[in-house]
């Protein structure tokens, strides 16, 4: 890994502002000192000039006084009309002219002049002026020390020192920045950790900022939240899963048992079993086999969201088509068949639907079974509201009926009460569970409801409309 990969988050920007600010800050200084010092060069031209104008008023005037120049650092020369030096300061006594250069057609002209008069390493600002007297130019020139880009050593110091403070002061308020923005951060990664290592349902802490890390920690509580949802369905339908081997295992093991065990018999003593006896004790619990696989094959299919022919299906003629077909019906069937009561379906899963509820109703009536298909203009099925109005099927036996707290548990996968296997030892707890899959795909429900005697079963379904509709039923809910 590189240095730079290396280098955590905080130190990367605390350098990249470090090197920035310094940048900045040093541009900064040096445009404070160019201004400093072009302001320091105008000023001492500017007193230059009024030094040398003086004695050039003095010239026009009269007699030349001494001293020349107010100031230490002043240097001034007077030129007659000949171009000799008439009058100087001190320190250009006996000294020849300062500079070559004279005023045109201003009255004034400002130059800098290096060596000469001056010292080798002195570089000096000379003004050169006209004075006027008796007719004549007289030619004055003032000059003091060119001032240097630093102005004074004590105030680039000044400034430097400044530029060097404010680039540490932002370094260290953009470090200190960081880190508190990063601390969240490290709290979110930390309580990820401790979710990681212990529990799933804890959530990371939400700062009270509104900021991005206050958006992050919420979406990341969002996606824990989803993932323990996901993790908990994955358990339950693993567990759904796990039962579901267990008891089809079971059901499948006690008619192979009991065949088995004919079987076993009939070879023990073959001269006295009888092909017909033998045949007649086998074929229930074949019969119970083909019902099993047969379920299982449907439950699969349904599972996997396999559609059969999807069509306009008139419910009561096809509840009247199924009854025909049962001709050794044992319990009195009541029918009141609505006509013209049409859904949108799998013709051939709602009549597996319809012999489902038929034959728990059988089994567990007394004597009689009622079954009423109507039509309802203002329907509902559970939650959902239906536009055309709702297809109703009922199922009401006169047998001993369901307890309320175990109505939902007839529609789990297997699930057989006690009275059923006293009753009939051939059911094996699939058929509900397959009629209430079958209507939620068909986008309806499948309820147990309170009946004065006996189990009462309704099916409700979404009625198609008068036109014909190819909407999927199962995408209303």
């Amino acid at each position: 890994m590189s240095a730079r990969h290396g280098m955590s988050i905080t130190r990367r920007i605390t350098l990249f502002t470090g090197v920035v600010t310094g940048l900045l800050s040093a541009l900064l200084a040096v445009a404070i000192m160019i201004a400093i010092y072009r302001f320091v060069v105008g000023y001492v031209t500017e007193e230059i000039a009024a030094a040398g104008g003086r004695v050039a008023v003095e010239i026009e005037r009269g007699p030349i006084t001494s001293p020349l120049a107010e100031r230490q650092f002043r240097n001034l020369q007077v030129v007659d009309p000949q171009g000799r030096v008439v009058a100087s300061t001190p320190q250009l006594q006996g000294k020849p002219v300062i500079a070559r250069f004279t005023p045109d057609s201003k009255n004034m002209a400002i130059s800098v002049v290096c060596g000469g008069v001056f010292p080798p390493d002195e570089c000096d600002i000379v003004v050169a002026q006209w004075a006027h007297r008796a007719g004549e130019r007289w030619l004055v020139y003032s000059s003091s020390p060119a001032v240097p880009p630093w102005v004074d050593p004590r105030l680039a110091g000044l400034v430097g020192g400044c530029a060097v403070a404010l680039t540490a002061a932002i370094t260290y308020l953009a470090h200190r920045n960081v880190r508190a923005s990063l601390r969240p951060v490290n709290a979110i990664r930390a309580e990820l950790d401790n979710i990681n290592a212990t529990s799933s349902g804890r959530r990371v802490p939400v700062p009270p900022t509104d900021d991005e890390i206050h958006e992050m920690s919420a979406s990341v509580n969002h996606t824990l939240c989803r993932l323990d949802n996901a993790l908990h369905h994955l358990q339950t339908a693993l567990e759904q899963q796990r039962r579901f081997y267990s008891n089809a295992s079971h059901d499948l093991r006690t008619p192979i048992a009991a065949m088995r065990a004919e079987v076993e018999d009939a070879l023990l003593a073959p001269q006295e079993t009888d092909v017909t006896k033998l045949g007649s004790a086998i074929l229930p619990s074949l019969d119970r086999l083909q019902t099993i696989v047969q379920d299982l094959l449907t439950l699969e299919r349904l599972d996997s969201r396999m559609s059969g022919a999807y069509g306009r299906i008139d419910l009561a003629k096809l509840v009247a088509a199924e009854l025909r077909t049962r001709h050794h019906m044992t319990k009195e069937i009541e029918s009141a068949l609505e006509p013209d009561v049409v859904v949108m379906g799998d013709r051939l899963e709602l009549a597996r639907l319809f012999t489902s509820l038929l034959d728990n109703a059988e089994r567990h009536a007394a004597t009689t079974i009622t079954i009423a298909v109507r039509h309802e203009p203002s329907g509902r099925c559970g939650d959902q509201r239906l536009p055309h109005g709702a297809a109703v099927l009922e199922l009401i036996d006169d047998g001993p009926g369901i307890d309320p707290d175990k109505r939902e548990l007839v529609f789990q996968r297997f699930t057989r009460l006690d009275a059923a296997r006293s009753r009939d030892a051939g059911g094996a707890g699939l058929g509900l569970p397959i009629a209430r899959q079958i209507a939620e795909a068909a986008g309806g429900t499948l309820r147990i409801e309170d009946s004065s005697r006996g189990a009462r079963l309704v099916l409700c379904l979404p009625s198609a409309s008068s036109a014909s509709d190819d909407t999927d039923p199962a995408s209303l809910g």
